[in-house]
C-alpha cells in the first residue's frame, strides 16, 4: 500500500519510484520469463522512426503486448496486492481496472530510445486517472536507457503531439536530454500518470534492459476515443466495476 508521502509525491510530480516492490529473486525470475516468452514469438521490432533519428544509428527493440495471455506468471503479478494496493492508492480509487500490458526489452548496445511523449496521446480518457507501472526486472542505470521524466508536466493536461515517426512531442521543444533520468534497480517499480511527459534513452550498455508495463485506470474513467484495444482491457485487478449493470 502506498503511504501518504508517496501519494503526495505522485500527485505533485506525476510519478514516483517505489523501491523494492518485488524482491531481487522475483525480478530475476520474471526477467527469465520475459526473455523466454520473446524467444517463442516471431521477432518484431516496434521502434519508432523518430527514435532511430534521435539515436542517430540503427537501434532495436523487442516487445510483446497482452503478456498475461502468453504466460501465467504475468497474470499472477498483475493481481499481486503489493502492486494493486499502490496503484489504487495513487489514483485515489479502491477499484483498479486493466488497460493493457506490454514487455519492453532494449537489447544491449543498441536498445531503442523513446522521444518524450504522453501516453494520453495514444489512448485519451475522460477523467485522466490512467497510470502506468513499469516493473524493472534488471538494473536500469542511465547508460541502459532508463526512463526519463519531466516532473510536474502532468499538470499541463493533454498536449499536442507529432504523428510523424511515432506519436511524440516536438523534440525541438521537448528535448529528451533535458528530462530527469529515473535510474532504477531490479525489483523497483516506476509509477507515472499517463499525462506525465516521459521517454527513455538508448541502451548503450553490454546488457539488455528488461521491463514490464502495466497500464491501469479507475473503472469509472472511460476512453474518450475507440483506440488502442487490447485483449485484456477491462479486467478488474482490484475491487469491482461500479459501471457493471443491465
Amino acid at each position: 500500500m502506498a503511504d501518504s508521502s508517496m501519494t503526495r509525491f505522485y500527485r505533485e510530480h506525476g510519478y514516483v519510484l517505489v523501491k523494492g516492490l518485488i524482491g531481487k529473486d522475483e525480478a530475476r525470475a520474471y526477467r527469465e520469463e520475459c526473455h523466454a516468452l520473446l524467444s517463442r514469438l516471431r521477432p518484431y521490432d516496434p521502434t519508432w522512426g523518430s527514435a532511430r533519428r534521435l539515436a542517430g544509428f540503427a537501434t532495436e527493440l523487442r516487445h510483446c503486448h497482452d503478456v498475461q495471455f502468453h504466460s501465467a506468471a504475468f497474470g499472477r503479478l498483475m493481481l499481486d496486492p503489493r502492486f494493486t494496493g499502490v496503484a489504487a492508492a495513487l489514483i485515489g480509487s479502491e477499484n483498479l481496472q486493466l488497460h493493457h500490458t506490454k514487455i519492453f526489452v532494449k537489447p544491449a548496445e543498441k536498445g531503442s530510445p523513446f522521444p518524450l511523449h504522453q501516453d494520453a496521446a495514444h489512448f485519451p480518457h475522460t477523467r485522466h486517472t490512467v497510470g502506468a507501472a513499469i516493473f524493472h526486472f534488471d538494473d536500469a542505470p542511465e547508460e541502459k536507457g532508463c526512463v526519463r521524466v519531466v516532473p510536474g508536466s502532468h499538470r499541463h493536461g493533454p498536449l499536442p503531439h507529432v504523428e510523424e515517426g511515432g506519436w511524440h512531442l516536438p523534440p525541438e521543444r521537448w528535448p529528451l536530454e533535458e528530462a530527469v533520468p529515473v535510474e532504477a534497480e531490479a525489483g523497483d517499480v516506476l509509477f507515472l500518470s499517463y499525462l506525465t511527459v516521459h521517454g527513455s534513452g538508448v541502451n548503450r550498455s553490454d546488457e539488455a534492459r528488461t521491463t514490464l508495463l502495466i497500464q491501469f485506470r479507475d473503472p469509472q474513467d472511460r476512453p474518450a476515443d475507440d483506440v488502442h484495444p487490447s485483449r485484456g482491457q477491462g479486467m478488474m485487478l482490484r475491487g469491482f466495476d461500479p459501471l457493471t449493470g443491465p
